[in-house]
């Protein structure tokens, strides 16, 4: 248990495994860590069948003892970012082929309710106004990523009804959805231009010349200005070092010309139970905060427990 702050708004992004925090939306939440928001990460995983990603780490001591490892890389990168975090308990699934099955008792192979049990406990115990996780495609389709999507947004509604889960605490209806919309096609496509009418070489083209031409899923409704904490974004990144390598892949390109092109992290409002600019009954304006329509009365809302209580005790330690 873990006490709650006294007042503000709360914040509670859901992750298949740890280093996705850091890789999707990191610098969203180091923008309203210092602002003062209350942020919460939740992840479902301990990351136990990952690859190490690292060469510099690919060892038989840190395969042999990679659960550990990537909780203490969990542990630099919350206190890195400003946040807290709570691990779900649930066993990485790993990456199966095409006709393999998933490993028995893994994350993925757990019915969907049953396995959104302990995120309905979670919401219920730190009350977020809002959630952040994946789309439906789980952003690329890793069985964990689609399933963390699953069980959001089965918590997200099971943790405002008083008939489900009633043994894990008061409910809890929880104001705002929304789905990371990182690593777009847009976002490599723009930063790819930007690189080669600079003269700056690029290793984006190849990824960009497979990746089907066709519109996004999802529109952007929510752009967050968090440029200022990209520097933030690439320690706690740095700091998951078996996922992780300095100046490869994600970490080559020049922040400045980042900076310059793309300075938002951006994102999708799924569901909405306040006014809000896009995205769920909005009227299409894209919207430059995650709490619009909650920071004016935050304590005002409908429904079971929107909004309401925000400065109340959730459990001591």
């Amino acid at each position: 248990m873990f006490t709650q702050r006294a007042d503000g708004l709360r914040l509670l992004t859901v992750h298949a495994h740890p280093d996705d925090e850091s890789s999707k939306g990191a610098a969203t939440l180091a923008r309203y860590a210092e602002e003062g928001v209350d942020v919460l990460v939740a992840t479902c995983t301990g990351g136990e069948r990952g690859s190490v990603l690292n060469p510099a780490l690919d060892r038989p001591e840190v395969l042999a003892d990679i659960a550990r490892i990537r909780r203490e890389e969990m542990a630099a990168a919350r206190e890195i970012l400003g946040v807290r975090q709570r691990f779900l308990g649930f066993v990485d699934s790993g990456m199966p082929g095409p006709d393999e099955p998933l490993p028995e008792g893994c994350f993925a192979a757990q019915p969907v309710e049953a396995a959104a049990a302990p995120l309905v406990a979670l919401i219920r115990e730190f009350r977020p106004h809002v959630v952040i996780t994946y789309d439906e495609t789980g952003g690329y389709p890793h069985p964990d990523h689609v399933m963390t999507h699953r069980i959001t947004v089965e918590a997200f509604e099971a943790a405002a009804d008083p008939r489900r889960h009633p043994e894990a605490g008061e409910p809890w209806q929880a104001a705002k959805l929304y789905y990371h919309l990182a690593l777009s096609r847009a976002w490599f496509q723009t930063l790819h231009d930007a690189m080669t009418d600079r003269g700056v070489p690029s290793d984006m083209g190849e990824l960009l010349a497979g990746w089907p031409d066709t519109p996004p899923a999802l529109a952007t409704t929510t752009r967050i200005a968090c440029a200022e904490k990209f520097a933030v974004r690439d320690a706690a990144m740095l700091a998951h070092a078996t996922q992780v390598a300095p100046g490869v892949a994600f970490m080559a390109h020049p922040r400045d010309i980042e900076r310059e092109v793309w300075p938002t992290e951006d994102y999708h409002l799924a569901r909405s139970l306040v006014p809000a600019a896009g995205g769920a009954g909005g009227a299409g304006e894209v919207e430059d905060d995650l709490f619009v329509g909650l920071r004016a009365g935050a304590g005002a809302g409908a429904g079971a427990g929107v909004g309401a209580g925000v400065g109340a005790e959730v459990g001591a330690g």
